[in-house]
């Protein structure tokens, strides 16, 4: 979900600061504003006329699905330095208190309870599906607003009407992807190896498998792995091979997916590779062997070099902000959510940020349903079962020197 970049934001990145940016338009179409001022100080948020109002966020920011928490952080942060740069929102502050869940459901729940006795008032999170599953049925119970930038299981936002999401559901982009598949003609047969241990990658399964069938794409190998059994995949590979597939579906994590490339690549595999938006953060996962994903294509909503204007300053506002790290999706995620909670207090008129949280969800809950956020993720509106509607973008890896970057595969 990507274009030409440089280096893929590492599993650790630098601490979110906040430092004032420009701002946005408040019509309701968010803007990319000037970053010129952007470093890493780490300055407090000054209280606006109307108070403070505490933003809550949760994800990995360490363990191994860091490179996704660490992300969305930074995409968060950035927002809302922005935001508070130009004013704030209807005479209040914002600030961002991120928590680590390390991918943990029992910690991300911890985490939302630390953040509610620190003041938070609207959640960012989780980033991850299955901790997104555990907190939102504490925030339905409570009536805290939240929207999580990548939380993709059906159930992640299924507990209450206070719960929605920026990205795509886990079967709706399983059914975009064999959407793609067919109407550009990339195969006829199509092998899926997938982690069936996971929500995320069964949930894409699920959504391709169903659409395959009404379009008419064969699947000619269906091949399992689990998190216990996720480092030798030759079984799965010579299967699909022997299948006669002609393109290879990868519902996974970059993690398991640069493993199977490299052992794809020993078997002789020559085949189409196409994944979802977990394959983001393939090319820097695999380092000086990046040749091997020599066009494989990606699913993804925001493309970091994409000479479209909004995506291009948040690119180097993100750049500035985290000492050179190129955003991720993950990243522009959490970007657009902010902004879209910045939209919905506007049009819900909250100026008081002493409001109970139950009160300002009940208000922006709403407000969702009559917003348009115009983002670096695109054009999207959301409906009141919290999901959101927009256009998908599939990117192309490409190698030259030695150097990955992502072009449009449009």
């Amino acid at each position: 979900m990507k274009n030409v970049f440089r280096k893929v934001a590492a599993a650790t990145l630098a601490a979110a600061m906040m430092v004032p940016f420009a701002g946005c338009s408040n019509n309701g179409n968010s803007s990319v504003a000037d970053n010129s001022a952007a470093d890493n100080s780490n300055t407090s948020v000054t209280e606006g006329e109307n108070g403070k109002l505490v933003i809550g966020g949760i994800g990995p920011i360490t363990g191994a699905a860091a490179v996704y928490g660490n992300a969305v952080k930074n995409g968060a942060q950035l927002a809302v330095n922005e935001i508070n740069a130009a004013g704030g929102v209807n005479g209040m502050t914002l600030e961002l208190n991120f928590q680590d869940d390390e991918h943990d459901a029992e910690k991300s729940v911890n985490a939302y309870n630390t953040l509610k006795d620190a003041g938070m008032k609207l959640l960012v999170g989780t980033v991850t599906s299955a901790p997104c599953v555990a907190v939102s049925a504490e925030a339905a119970k409570d009536n805290m607003f939240l929207l999580t930038p990548s939380g993709s299981s059906l159930d992640a936002i299924s507990a209450g009407d206070n719960c929605f999401r920026v990205c795509f559901t886990d079967p709706g982009q399983g059914k975009i992807a064999a959407d793609y598949i067919v109407d550009n003609a990339l195969a006829t047969k199509v092998g899926i190896i997938y982690d069936s241990s996971d929500v995320y990658s069964t949930g894409i399964l699920d959504g391709f498998k169903a659409e395959a069938e009404v379009k008419g794409l064969e699947i000619s190998a269906e091949e399992a792995f689990t998190a216990d059994a996720k480092t030798d995949f030759s079984v799965q590979i010579q299967k699909v091979m022997d299948s006669g597939a002609d393109l290879l579906f990868l519902p996974i994590y970059y993690q398991e997916a640069s493993l199977i490339l490299q052992q794809a690549k020993s078997a002789g595999m020559n085949m189409t590779i196409f994944g979802g938006d977990g394959l983001d953060g393939l090319i820097d996962q695999l380092g000086d062997k990046v040749d091997i994903a020599q066009d494989v294509l990606v699913m993804t909503p925001f493309a970091a070099s994409s000479p479209d204007e909004k995506s291009a300053k948040f690119t180097a506002a993100y750049e500035e902000l985290t000492g050179g790290e190129v955003p991720i999706q993950f990243a522009a995620d959490a970007y657009d959510a902010v902004y879209a909670i910045k939209l919905a207090l506007e049009k819900a008129e909250i100026s008081d940020a002493s409001m109970s949280a139950s009160d300002i969800c009940d208000k922006v809950k709403v407000a969702m349903t009559e917003i348009t956020l115009d983002g670096v993720t695109g054009s999207t509106t959301w409906t009141a079962d919290g999901e959101p509607t927009k256009a998908p973008q599939v990117m192309k890896i490409t190698v030259t020197d030695g150097v990955g970057s992502y072009v449009s595969a449009q």
